[in-house]
């Protein structure tokens, strides 16, 4: 950058200006000379380079102030040197007040000083030249800051909306993912009732009555979701047993059929370990037959240690079994009635307070309400909110909908898909108003 400038020098005299060039040689520098102001005034409008002017105060025509004068309007940067060879104190003010002088030398000069001068001036202009691209920088980043500025509120909003698109399709994405997992614990719990019709709504009614108890019990969100699961899941170990295992009654079975009986809790948390999700609710599955005086199965456990999920699991298991057998006006009495004898040696009598709430809610849900009438629909007559009174079955015998299910978007959509890919045999039971 720097290394390219050239000094001027300007003095009607040749022996001076040579003089000059021989004393420079030595440093480096070119040197550019004129004989009179207006050839140096030429030079300085067409180079581009010089960056430091040496002139003599006393030349024909324009004198040595005039011409710095005039070089300053040219170069305004450009330190100027003044040499004079008179003791002419007027001519030298004029030369620094309308010249810019920076500095003034006599005549004769010394060599060093006049080295050294130059070199100051030069090393002076280089600092102008450096300030001046540094000025520049700076004028640049400040403009681009401006404009960063100026466009940083719709940046700022297009990563917002960018961001905002982002959640939106991961809502999207989870809710499909819950949904196709909601989806396929109840395509699990329809598999036992494919194979037991009797049962019915069984595996939905204990998961729904479970939950209730737990919401008692202070459980927390997870826990109740663990309940929840496990509840839906709890008979899947039943799969491959026998036909007359699973319809045959518990105290009939004989000693070898009992003992591969008790394998099905175990078999239900082995069917489902491999889902790393699910391990929670498969030790739940394991221990739902254990009792709380310690004479259950599969690992003979007592009262507290059964986990509390698998306790509130047991009871609501027996009570919809119970239910089942016990249909009539008195169901729900009949079937906390018989629960009572088994406190303390079957079931945890702590319980059953919250037992007695939650079995009053769940199977009181089918019951008539005033202003409302239960009649036959079909997929494009279902709307929202409808309460569905009898349970909701594919032509081949899969559970698709529970009685007293609350008809929603997603179970409206489910069943007008299972419409075309297995069609009901009939329609729609559900409650509207008159």
């Amino acid at each position: 950058m720097t290394d390219s400038i050239r000094i001027l020098c300007v003095d009607d005299e040749e022996n001076i200006l040579k003089s000059i060039r021989r004393l420079l040689a030595s440093e480096d520098m070119e040197v550019l000379t004129a004989t009179s102001g207006e050839q140096g005034l030429e030079i300085l409008r067409s180079a581009t380079d010089i960056g430091v002017i040496v002139s003599d105060q006393r030349m024909p025509g324009i004198c040595g102030a005039e011409f710095l004068q005039q070089a300053r309007e040219i170069v305004p940067d450009v330190p100027r040197i003044m040499l004079t060879g008179y003791a002419d104190i007027s001519a030298t003010i004029d030369a620094i007040n309308k010249g810019g002088s920076y500095r003034y030398i006599s005549k004769p000069w010394n060599d060093e000083e006049l080295i050294r001068t130059i070199r100051d001036a030069l090393g002076h202009y280089r600092i102008i030249l450096e300030n001046r691209q540094l000025s520049a920088l700076v004028q640049q980043q400040n403009e681009e800051l401006q404009e960063w500025n100026a466009n940083l509120k719709s940046r700022v909003l297009e990563q917002t909306s960018a961001i905002r698109l982002k959640i939106n399709e991961l809502h999207e994405v989870n809710d499909k993912l819950k949904k196709n997992y909601e989806g396929s614990l109840l395509a699990f719990s329809s598999l036992m009732e494919l194979r037991d019709r009797e049962t019915q709504n069984h595996c939905r009614n204990v998961a729904e009555v479970s939950v209730l108890v737990a919401e008692k019990c202070g459980c927390t969100r997870e826990e109740i979701e663990v309940v929840r699961v496990s509840a839906l899941l709890h008979d899947i170990g039943k799969i491959g047993i026998s036909d007359s295992l699973l319809h045959g009654e518990i105290e009939t079975l004989l000693p070898s059929e009992m003992q591969e009986y008790r394998l099905h809790p175990v078999r239900g948390q082995a069917a489902i370990d491999t889902i790393e999700d699910l391990r929670p609710a498969g030790i739940l599955i394991r221990h739902h037959h254990e009792n709380f005086d310690g004479s259950g199965f599969p690992d003979r456990l007592a009262g507290k240690d059964i986990p509390l999920g698998a306790r509130i699991l047991a009871v609501a298991d027996a009570v919809d079994r119970l239910f089942f057998k016990a249909r009539g006006d008195n169901g729900i009495e009949m079937t906390l009635k018989a629960i009572v004898p088994q406190l303390g040696t079957r079931f945890d009598p702590a319980l059953f307070p919250l037992l007695e709430v939650a079995v009053q809610a769940r199977y009181h849900t089918l019951s008539k309400m005033d202003g409302m009438v239960e009649m036959e629909l079909y997929p494009g007559d279902l709307r929202r909110g409808m309460l569905v009174t009898r349970d909701v079955r594919s032509g081949t015998g899969l559970l698709l909908l529970a009685a007293g299910e609350r008809l929603d978007e997603w179970n409206i959509k489910a069943l007008q898909r299972y419409y075309r890919l297995d069609p009901p045999k009939g329609g729609i039971t559900a409650l509207i108003k008159q």
